[in-house]
């Protein structure tokens, strides 16, 4: 579970109620999308012929550009996520980042998902004892592709809800 009991305003869209902006939403499932495929290979090396978390990826970017239905590319990223279910280690991670991505399309929130799975994917890539510095390294490079204006509402996120998302943003 990625999501808060209390949701902040700040990452619910203007029109259920908060305060972000469909610009700001589209921003973070850009980064959401780009956090995914920084590890999709981790996936693909492993189902080589499953298009699943690759076509969820291009749907929050085709929903973005305006050319997707948010329930279709919501619909996509579960399917990524089913292709997660029956594997294990890595190859799962990298699949679910992919369906989180997808489901910013839905909920802003799910952004952080995204970015959390993917830190599990190449933590569990790692190698034993190397796993924390691998999951660093990729939480600084996330953090390193996050539009400007949203740094700080990010951040703030990641120390807010860090603890449902298995502590991997320390």
């Amino acid at each position: 579970m990625i999501l808060p009991k209390v949701r902040d305003p700040r990452l619910v869209t203007i029109r259920h109620g908060g305060s972000l902006t469909d610009a700001d939403h589209h921003a973070l499932a850009l980064w959401a999308a780009a956090c995914a495929e920084h590890v999709l290979p981790l996936f693909e090396d492993a189902r080589p012929v499953d298009p699943r978390p690759r076509e969820a990826i291009e749907a929050a970017r085709a929903w973005v550009r305006g050319e997707a239905a948010m329930m279709a590319t919501r619909a996509l990223g579960g399917h990524a996520m089913g292709a997660a279910r029956p594997l294990k280690g890595a190859p799962r991670f990298a699949a679910y980042s992919a369906g989180q991505a997808a489901c910013v399309a839905h909920v802003p929130e799910h952004d952080l998902g995204a970015a959390a799975y993917a830190i599990k994917a190449v933590r569990a890539a790692a190698e034993t004892g190397d796993e924390l510095r691998a999951g660093r390294t990729e939480r600084d490079w996330q953090r390193d592709q996050l539009p400007e204006h949203l740094r700080d509402l990010v951040l703030e996120d990641q120390q807010r809800r860090n603890s449902i998302c298995w502590s991997v943003f320390d």
